[in-house]
């Protein structure tokens, strides 16, 4: 018997089903249909590079893509951003979303230009069995301010406050000469600034408008942070907080100001920042380590959709001569063999019949691209195996990176 689900069709979205699409996006994220979401939505909105599933009249599963480039080991690299991934609690558990996943994926492929795709994970056990890997982590600090402090002083630079929607481009010029050096940071193309700066009430969540304090000096703005506030009262003292919602810092005086000042606001007795990096220097800035509670989780999951464009596109931080095995279960054009050769400047990465050095599935590929899982780290899992002794070694040392990939923001 045929299962009801195979039977339903999959479709490219149209800009007709924008608020039906709206309203399965919110119940599938437990929410109600927000009027804001369905007015911002279209400023980034790319109806041709969503997938919907549709019963009757009605859309039951959705997938979308946004067209983005992303940092990885040696410059940004057009990736596709996977979003919105949601199934109607009516239709779940039937295969509607392997059907969805699937022919995303093989439309990124078709497609042709975007060698990896990229996605957080509401539920880190679905994803696996697409080809995903966790590529990136992130920590979540929750700063005492009493505990701890960043020593020193601001000059030569200052800091003001400004709204954010009134100094974009800034923001931009800021984040757009930051994101090269971090692997896992997304550029914000056309009017993707217009879209970051809206702040209705309900991003609020009982704090404040969203405000920036940005770095500067006579060379210009060199870092900025976005953050809300919320007065609270401890019986007679005050338990203020702060919550940073992004910061960004082209050099170490721009990044010390920011939290410097984060860190001393008048009334705030604790500073959140969910969105932080495993090697975040303010671990070594601040004089209390300790007082940095930093519980740490899965960020971005990475897909390589085209194995050979993806090891070329990348660059490694040592020389690589490398034979790799890949076994991958939906695109078989990427499974094989593949003779990676790379350094810091450039690579190549060519079919071959040569015996492999190491072998591994297309998720432990994604999980290693970015440079912040270790191969060995795979290997000790048993996703990894090395054919010839020290090879290993030896590709994850090349597949490292100078920077912990990191992403500031969830897509």
């Amino acid at each position: 018997m045929t299962d009801p689900i195979d039977e339903l069709t999959v479709r490219t979205c149209t800009d007709d089903d924008l608020p039906e699409l709206v309203a399965l996006i919110s119940r599938a994220f437990l929410n109600d249909p927000r009027e804001e979401l369905l007015e911002a939505l279209p400023k980034v909105f790319e109806p041709d590079r969503r997938h919907v599933a549709v019963d009757g009249d009605r859309l039951v599963g959705s997938a979308g893509v946004l067209t983005r480039d992303m940092t990885v080991p040696g410059g940004p690299m057009p990736t596709a951003h996977v979003t919105a991934v949601a199934v109607a609690t009516t239709h779940r558990r039937r295969g509607l979303l392997r059907r969805i996943m699937n022919e995303q994926l093989h439309a990124i492929r078709e497609r042709g230009t975007e060698p990896i795709a990229a996605l957080w994970a509401s539920e880190g056990g679905i994803y696996g069995r697409y080809g995903y890997g966790v590529a990136s982590w992130n920590v979540e600090y929750e700063i005492p301010v009493l505990e701890t402090e960043v020593p020193g002083t601001t000059p030569p630079g200052r800091l003001r406050h400004e709204q954010p929607a009134e100094i974009s481009k800034t923001l931009a010029d800021i984040h757009d000469r930051a994101r090269h050096e971090r692997p896992g940071v997304s550029a914000r193309p056309g009017r993707w600034w217009e879209m970051r700066t809206l702040d209705p009430e309900s991003r609020r969540r009982g704090m404040s408008a969203e405000r920036a304090v940005v770095y500067e000096d006579e060379d210009g703005a060199h870092g900025y942070a976005l953050l809300r506030t919320k007065l609270q009262w401890n019986m007679n003292s005050p338990g203020g907080e702060a919550l940073v919602t992004e910061m960004l810092a082209t050099n170490t005086e721009a990044y010390a100001a920011l939290w410097r000042y984060l860190l001393s606001i008048d009334l705030v007795r604790t500073v959140r920042c969910p969105f932080g990096a495993v090697d975040e220097p303010l671990r070594h800035m601040a004089t209390n380590v300790h007082a940095l509670t930093a519980p740490m989780g899965p960020g971005l999951w990475v897909r390589v959709v085209d194995v050979p464009a993806a090891l070329a596109r990348r660059r490694y931080a040592a020389p690589i001569d490398v034979v790799l095995e890949i076994t991958d279960a939906m695109f078989p054009d990427n499974a094989g063999r593949w003779h990676l050769r790379g350094d810091a400047d450039s690579a190549t990465c060519e079919a071959t019949t040569a015996e492999p050095d190491l072998s591994l599935d297309v998720r432990g590929l994604g999980a290693a691209y970015l440079g912040g899982t270790s191969l060995q780290s795979l290997a000790a899992a048993g996703l990894v195996t090395e054919h010839r002794p020290g090879r290993l070694a030896a590709a994850t040392t090349a597949f490292g990176w100078r920077r912990a990939p990191w992403s500031h923001e969830a897509f």
